[in-house]
């Protein structure tokens, strides 16, 4: 029985058939999972996730001059919903599903998703992933970086690099026409090399239009696996890489706080990135 095709990329009734229609399509009728034609942006879409990712890298050079210790996560947080809204922008995260924050601060064991607070003071040695997400005009962007407070202990400094490595890796291995998989796989075989895990439970997604679209990036996987990589396709790459073991829990008590389940630090960079005919383009550092 030959094999039944998702058929997400759908050409109008009447519509002339581009050279990118009848690639993709070729890429279908294989029985390959391919974009829908929405994922694709105009470059209309692509100028306003371009400006939005200027406001969003702004913010996250902001927090790199002004963070140290004794400073708490509250004051990152203001400071980030300070910049963006004088820049005629919002804060993605505030109020997103309840989220009550306008962004996620998340120390050490804290993978991601960790909520600013006056009570959570940075110390010497810490390593903190600060997670920015801009609205700008409707359109949507994001990334993070690690931060370390003063000196950290070689492991700690080890892992931070590595994470970073890590998305610069899988970047690379994201090609126009290449496959999803391709960077999960790239991704997860560098952690392992290093000695580290890669958190399964969170991925990449696509962004721009929404905060979260399709596809799904996951940092592990086969080469030629998952969605097609189609030129006009903005999603993230955001690697979380921990020390130990990569099963991960979200804390009760806020229903937010995703955390190490054997409490070992977790390191994650991200990028927004653009798809293009030549590779990719970062839209946001």
């Amino acid at each position: 029985m030959r094999k039944k095709v998702k058929r997400n990329w759908i050409v109008p009734e009447g519509a002339t058939l581009t050279d990118l229609d009848r690639k993709v399509l070729s890429f279908q009728e294989a029985g390959c999972l391919v974009p829908s034609r929405k994922l694709i942006k105009t470059p209309e879409q692509i100028e306003g996730i371009r400006r939005s990712g200027v406001v969003n890298t702004g913010v996250l050079d902001l927090v790199a001059k002004e963070i140290r210790a004794g400073m708490s996560t509250l004051e990152i947080d203001e400071m980030v919903y300070d910049y963006t809204v004088s820049h005629g922008a919002v804060p993605a995260p505030l109020n997103y599903e309840g989220f009550p924050k306008s962004v996620c601060t998340s120390v050490n064991e804290v993978v991601c998703h960790g909520i600013p607070n006056e009570f959570e003071i940075l110390e010497e040695g810490d390593i903190i992933n600060v997670d920015v997400s801009t609205i700008l005009d409707g359109y949507y962007s994001d990334a993070s970086r690690m931060f370390v407070i003063g000196e950290t202990t070689p492991e700690k400094q080890k892992l931070v690099d590595v994470a970073r490595e890590c998305l610069e890796i899988g970047m690379r291995a994201a090609r126009p026409f290449g496959f999803v998989g391709d960077i999960g796989h790239a991704i997860e075989a560098h952690a392992r090399k290093n000695g580290f895990s890669i958190v399964r439970d969170l991925c990449g997604h696509g962004v721009g239009l929404e905060f979260h679209e399709e596809p799904d990036v996951e940092h592990f996987g086969k080469k030629g696996t998952g969605m097609l990589l189609v030129p006009g396709m903005v999603f993230t790459i955001e690697p979380m890489v921990n020390m130990g073991d990569w099963r991960v829990f979200v804390d009760e008590e806020d229903d937010w706080t995703v955390v190490t389940e054997d409490e070992l630090p977790s390191a994650q960079w991200e990028h927004t990135f653009l798809m293009t005919e030549d590779g990719l383009e970062i839209l946001t550092y």
